[in-house]
């Protein structure tokens, strides 16, 4: 496996980087704005990205974008809509994006749409289901990673500016240690992601799911880690409404719990 971006991958991250960055939410208060989330829906509508498996597009290139629009907490359906295209390639069918369930503690709702067992997925062949369980693992992983990456980002930031007793508290080395560390944490998430975005099209299924379910709880205890810190960085503000970081610790507690994985499930030893 080659762990390294093609060229047209690199071009999808920054494309699906730059969307994010231009509407995604800046603050609390923008995911209350009507007119951002119509104009950012229309826009990822027209890149065509949720129907990227139609196009032949790899599970990598699905979990590029995946990422990318965690980090920036972008608050239109992905996931759902490249899923149910992914089943609909398999079944040579249109299969519809289900609504969503109602309220969820992830206020962008980026997982809205999502089915766990969709009833189409019983016609298909054992081999075609479980390829689809791997890019669902892979898909929900990448939005883990990114929302790591995005409140890491925030907490980063916010160290640089913010004050105390004469100088920033990025500063001080209690500070820089954990966003180190944070890196660090983030940086091992990157590459089992990866692996197991690679490993859906590449590898066995019975492989492709291993490395899926492996990459879901590392990345999902990563990411909670590096969601506590973040808030931590942030200090009293980092408990209020009003600091994205809950706002991120949410996406991440969703992701997690949506095709959640034991370690009983685990074939390997994961401590």
């Amino acid at each position: 496996m080659d762990v390294r971006l093609t060229s047209e991958q690199r071009q999808l991250r920054d494309a699906a980087a730059k969307l994010a960055d231009d509407l995604g939410p800046g603050s609390v208060a923008d995911l209350d704005d009507g007119g951002r989330v119509a104009r950012l829906e229309k826009n990822v509508d027209a890149t065509g990205w949720r129907t990227l498996r139609s196009d032949e597009a790899s599970g990598v290139e699905v979990a590029i974008v995946a990422e990318e629009f965690a980090r920036g907490l972008v608050d239109v359906p992905f996931v759902g809509p490249v899923l149910a295209d992914d089943l609909s390639r398999r079944l040579g069918r249109e299969v519809a994006v289900p609504p969503s369930d109602g309220p969820s503690i992830d206020l962008t709702h980026g997982l809205a749409g999502v089915a766990e067992s969709p009833v189409e997925l019983g016609d298909l062949a054992d081999e075609d289901a479980a390829r689809w369980y791997a890019l669902a693992l892979a898909a929900t992983t990448a939005d883990l990673v990114g929302a790591a990456r995005g409140t890491l980002a925030l907490a980063t930031e916010y160290a640089k500016v913010r004050e105390q007793y004469g100088a920033t508290i990025g500063s001080y080395q209690a500070v820089r240690h954990l966003l180190a560390e944070s890196l660090a944490l983030i940086e091992g998430s990157i590459s089992v992601l990866r692996h197991a975005a690679w490993a859906v099209d590449e590898l066995p299924v019975v492989e492709a799911v291993e490395a899926g379910r492996v990459a879901k709880i590392y990345c999902a205890r990563s990411a909670l880690t590096v969601c506590e810190t973040s808030i931590q960085v942030h200090g009293g503000i980092g408990n209020t409404w009003e600091c994205l970081a809950h706002v991120y610790l949410r996406r991440v507690l969703t992701a997690t719990e949506t095709w959640p994985v034991k370690l009983e499930e685990l074939t390997v030893g994961l401590s």
